[in-house]
């Protein structure tokens, strides 16, 4: 991690909510050798208390969704990164009220306590490739139109405009940075539908068989997740470049599903010395229709602006990986 990104966050008031989840357990994790603070919000109360580093870490249990909850925690704030979400595509679309209420209103919310009491933090909103549907182009950029096949998408992608058209009233300085198929160390996801290559690597290291679906053609760009944090922290520092503007993050390189189900199998079975089967299997249905994409990233015009690079490549990823699950078993 570049020293002088780092440096940024020295003396900073840094609120994240997911806190404790994926992306924000990735977070703190290279935020917390700064001195700064850090509060961590979540639905869940902590099971334990993070030792060491040199970063003040407070954690907050609270419901995001609640109407006085942003009011009691904004105040002296520099930084906010904003993961807290419903992640399900099929949660989304049994219960569109409540996925609203989950992805949509935590952050008119947050924006609206930041107009009333002229706060001005940073907001750093976690979006996902998959606002955009279908692609009609590959490898996808920021001009690629959004059109949302899913409710999921869709309140995302409203979330995301809110924050713009605040970004563009000067209520606050923001980005979006849409994500592609993250994967690597970190707490399991509460979606079935979510975190599919660390699942299989858990199975593999299990001595399961990976199940594929079909022929396993569908393209996908991962990226590591300690890429995808960095570039985060990258965004806040050159946040002038990026106001009010969202961005796609993947590494520019796509991978079949078969592909990557096959790399796990290889490198598993070289840690381990047991075979490792990938079986083919018929998709459950109903199977929503973006999960037949194929997607990869055009993310230049954020490395441009923000100097940022993804650094690891799947075969490397997914070695960590399998060996921070071996480690934390």
């Amino acid at each position: 991690m570049p020293t002088d990104i780092l440096e940024f966050f020295r003396g900073k008031k840094v609120l994240i909510t997911g806190g404790r989840g994926y992306l924000g357990t990735n977070l703190v994790s290279l935020l917390r050798s700064v001195e700064c603070e850090i509060i961590r919000i979540d639905r869940s109360k902590p099971t334990s208390q993070l030792n060491g580093g040199k970063a003040e870490i407070k954690d907050v249990t609270a419901d995001i969704r609640l109407n006085d909850f942003w009011g009691s925690v904004i105040d002296g704030v520099d930084v906010v990164f904003h993961f807290a979400a419903q992640t399900s595509v099929y949660e989304a679309d049994e219960n569109p009220v409540e996925d609203f209420r989950t992805n949509v209103l935590p952050i008119v919310q947050l924006l609206e306590v930041c107009k009333k009491g002229n706060r001005k933090p940073i907001i750093l909103f976690s979006g996902t490739v998959t606002e955009i549907g279908l692609p009609v182009y590959r490898p996808v950029d920021e001009s690629h139109p959004d059109k949302p096949i899913t409710v999921y998408d869709l309140h995302k992608l409203t979330a995301e405009n809110l924050l713009k058209f605040y970004c563009e009233q000067e209520v606050v300085k923001g980005a979006v940075l849409r994500l592609s198929n993250v994967y690597g160390p970190g707490p399991t996801s509460s979606s079935a539908d979510r975190g599919i290559l660390n699942l299989m690597i858990r199975k593999a290291l299990k001595g399961e068989a990976l199940t594929l679906y079909g022929k396993g053609e569908s393209l996908r760009d991962y990226i590591f997740v300690e890429d995808v944090v960095r570039a985060f922290l990258a965004a806040v520092t050159k946040i002038e470049n990026l106001n009010g503007r969202h961005f796609v993050i993947g590494t520019g390189v796509g991978h079949s599903l078969k592909e990557a189900f096959d790399l796990v199998a290889e490198c598993v079975e070289r840690k381990t010395q047991r075979s490792v089967k990938v079986e083919t299997v018929e998709p459950p249905v109903p199977q929503s229709p973006i999960n037949a994409r194929n997607f990869v990233a055009d993310s230049r015009r954020f490395c441009e602006l923000t100097n940022w690079k993804p650094e690891y490549s799947l075969r490397e990823g997914i070695n960590r990986t399998i060996d921070f699950f071996r480690e934390s078993a």
